[in-house]
């Protein structure tokens, strides 16, 4: 076989490979998970979009996994029937997305303090403040571009959207806390984590995860948990008018 032959012939072995992957993705990974809707939520140019971080959860085959939860438009926070086991949300496109993340679990150090930096908000900034329990706040609410997860136990996750430059620190409860022991959580202590940023003007599909090394019994902390759909990381479907 000729090397130009050769040449082709791996290339569509890569493909073949590459559409194969992307199948198994498409149909027994976010196929087998449910799609939380804002869409229908959003109103003028805003859309609410409420998360969740465990240190374990209740609804899957891997209970000792760390793990985002999603919410249900409108529903309240504090009810485990709002929660949903999914890390998959759409929201419109060209829209204000205004993120509410409840923290529950504790803090791992970053690899990097690039991830303690915030980036691709509207501001430069997140807000977070500490709670003792459910609305019983430990101090104020704190106004910041950087949260430093190596001066002390302050990092427990983080939300990024690596393709929109959204890279966002994950605020955790006190070290010392003890934490939610029932997923999805609706009572401990928590860190309530708040940041907008805007939607592209174009529908598409947008990779979001976890950049923490919270993958505990996996070599360097990352893999199970923080490379797999429905954990640490997930979809953002943006919806096209």
């Amino acid at each position: 076989m000729s090397v130009p032959a050769r040449v082709v012939t791996l290339l569509v072995a890569f493909a073949l490979v590459a559409v194969g992957a992307v199948y198994v993705v498409a149909h027994f990974v976010v196929g087998t998970l449910p799609t939380v809707d804002y869409t229908k939520s959003a109103s003028g140019g805003v859309v609410n979009v409420v998360l969740q971080e465990t240190p374990e959860n209740e609804t899957s085959s891997k209970p000792d996994w760390v793990s985002y939860y999603v919410m249900k438009p409108g529903a309240n926070p504090f009810q485990q029937s709002s929660w949903v086991h999914t890390t998959l949300f759409s929201v419109p496109a060209n829209t204000r997305v205004n993120m509410t993340v409840y923290g529950y679990d504790g803090c791992t150090p970053p690899r990097n303090n690039l991830w303690s930096e915030v980036q691709g908000t509207m501001g430069g900034v997140m807000t977070f403040r500490q709670f003792l329990n459910t609305n019983k706040p430990k101090g104020p609410t704190f106004v910041t571009s950087t949260l430093n997860g190596w001066s002390h136990c302050a990092v427990g996750h983080t939300f990024a959207i690596p393709s929109l430059g959204l890279y966002v620190p994950m605020a955790s409860p006190d070290a010392s806390a003890s934490l939610c022991a029932e997923a999805p959580c609706v009572s401990g202590p928590y860190s309530l984590i708040k940041f907008s940023f805007m939607t592209p003007p174009h529908g598409g599909e947008f990779r979001w995860q976890c950049f923490v090394p919270c993958g505990g019994g996996f070599e360097f902390g990352t893999g199970g948990p923080m490379q797999t759909i429905g954990y640490m990381s997930g979809q953002m479907t943006v919806v096209g008018a």
